[in-house]
């Protein structure tokens, strides 16, 4: 049939027709969306924003080159490093050709925050991060935008008043089954393996009401080390996905749809458990729940158990890896410096031995400046980026000097690299690149420093975060005089969806 139906075309007339259709498309946006976007630029004052120089015929049209050094930099844990190295030494926002879209790059705080906070309106997730995520995340606080976004942060937010985060006693008995495992005769330990425990333990008993008991030998929950290391796999397979533009996709991967399937039955159990127990002690045959649980504050709300699923997974990710990410460093640089040692060892003495209070710890100067420095320099999630769900504008980029405003059409994706911005020397000084806690006794950043996000969508867990790695730190500290690094090799990272040390945190802690 369809041979009879072009039988009598020739293929220049087929080539003709496929041209005069991009023609027609063309002027068509040209004078639709393009006539739109141009009107935006003039009355804006928007000047060309500067274009990536790529090499080779690929390069130019699929970002080709760029992709590639990033797959081999991402390989050696070098790849916000080697980013920063590339981009940023001329510009400081820049456009590159990202397989089939361009794509904004910037490290300018006045376009974060437009991004993040005066133009939160036209920037959204994107079907990218979306797409990713949802299929072991759900629908939740991550993975969600606009009305749907509202509703889960309105959800969430009871859990982080400061009534819930200043309850230190079950995490102190965390913290002790953690130190439990740290030789007291100087022996390797890695911290870093630890400390994804600790969280793991701790964010499963305030998300579900019971631990998952990964530090506690004979008391695990069952499946909890397969969940553990089920997480770790998928969030690490997730980053390659937003490096490689979903790319990486197309490769089979039984163990991660095995172990999607597994996070998901596990949460899954858990929640119906839940579900049933609420609706026992309403009927007046079960016990009300004593200490608090996020799980069941959310059953107060809804007894969907596909949101209350999606909900704690959401939570759990950065409950956890928030938390071991900044504990991690912390120890990799305290481990190399003696001198930071002894000062934070000197403040934490003055406790007397005795476990701080949330109000003690907040007046603990020298602490908060350490975990400042490490949330500088190694910063949890180092990039980010958003689409644009409408036409708008960025107010720098453009232009020669890049002082001018530039126009950001609607699906244009724009990334921000906090890794580079917290080394920008003109906002830290020469010495930006090393870690100096006493900056910050005078240091007063804004959108140049952005640890936890910014804007609407600030992260609600960051007191929760720095509440956990404060009381971790001088615990440790009270616990153990002395540390030496046991890993001479430089650090890498290690990437999931939070940075991880490709090494992890080798060390060897004296009591003495």
């Amino acid at each position: 049939m369809a041979e009879h139906i072009f039988s009598g075309i020739s293929l220049p007339a087929i080539f003709v027709a496929i041209v005069a259709f991009f023609l027609v498309r063309r002027i068509y946006w040209e004078v639709t969306e393009g006539a739109s976007q141009k009107r935006l630029a003039k009355e804006s004052g928007c000047q060309p924003v500067y274009r990536w120089q790529h090499k080779g015929v690929l390069g130019y049209f699929f970002g080709y080159d760029v992709m590639k050094e990033n797959f081999v930099a991402g390989k050696a844990g070098r790849f916000h490093e080697n980013a920063r190295l590339r981009n940023w030494q001329n510009h400081k926002t820049i456009q590159v050709r990202n397989f089939n879209r361009d794509f904004i790059m910037t490290i300018e705080p006045e376009n974060v925050k437009a991004l993040l906070g005066t133009k939160f309106p036209d920037f959204g997730l994107g079907n990218l991060r979306i797409s990713t995520m949802s299929p072991v995340f759900g629908q939740g606080i991550f993975t969600s935008d606009g009305k749907a976004w509202e509703h889960s942060r309105a959800m969430i937010r009871p859990s982080f008043t400061k009534q819930q985060v200043g309850d230190l006693s079950s995490y102190e008995h965390h913290v002790n089954n953690m130190m439990a495992h740290i030789p007291k005769d100087g022996q390797t330990v890695d911290l870093q393996e630890l400390f994804f425990k600790l969280t793991m333990d701790s964010a499963t008993e305030f998300l579900f009401g019971k631990s998952t008991n990964t530090l506690v030998p004979g008391q695990e929950q069952k499946g909890a080390t397969r969940f553990t290391d089920a997480f770790t796999y998928v969030t690490e397979r997730m980053s390659r996905d937003f490096r490689t533009a979903r790319l990486s996709r197309f490769l089979p991967d039984k163990k991660r749809v095995e172990d999607s399937e597994f996070i998901r039955k596990f949460a899954s159990d858990i929640v119906d458990e839940a579900i049933a127990q609420q609706e026992d002690i309403e009927k007046g045959v079960g016990e009300e729940r004593r200490n608090y649980t996020f799980l069941f504050e959310l059953l107060k709300v809804t007894r969907d158990p596909y949101i209350l699923r999606s909900e704690t997974l959401n939570v759990l990710l950065a409950g956890r890896d928030t938390t071991a990410s900044l504990l991690s460093h912390t120890f990799f640089e305290l481990a190399r410096r003696p001198d930071v040692w002894a000062k934070l060892q000197a403040e934490i003495d003055q406790l007397g031995g005795q476990a701080p209070d949330y109000e003690t710890m907040k007046s603990m100067k020298y602490v908060k400046w350490v975990l400042n420095e490490s949330l500088r320099l190694w910063p949890v999630v180092p990039g980010n980026t958003r689409i644009a769900v409408r036409d708008t504008v960025l107010p720098l980029g453009g232009g020669p000097d890049e002082k001018s405003p530039i126009l950001v059409p609607k699906g244009t994706p724009v990334g921000y690299s906090v890794w580079s911005m917290h080394r920008r020397k003109d906002f830290y000084g020469e010495d930006a690149l090393q870690y100096k806690p006493e900056r910050w006794e005078k240091l007063r950043p804004g959108w140049e420093y952005l640890p936890f996000n910014g804007g609407p969508r600030i992260c609600i867990g960051q007191n929760f975060a720095l509440t956990e790695a404060s009381y971790t730190m001088i615990r440790l500290l009270q616990h153990f005089k002395r540390i030496e690094p046991r890993d001479d090799k430089p650090w890498t990272e290690f990437q999931t969806l939070t940075l991880a040390i490709g090494n992890g945190v080798k060390v060897g802690l004296y009591p003495n």
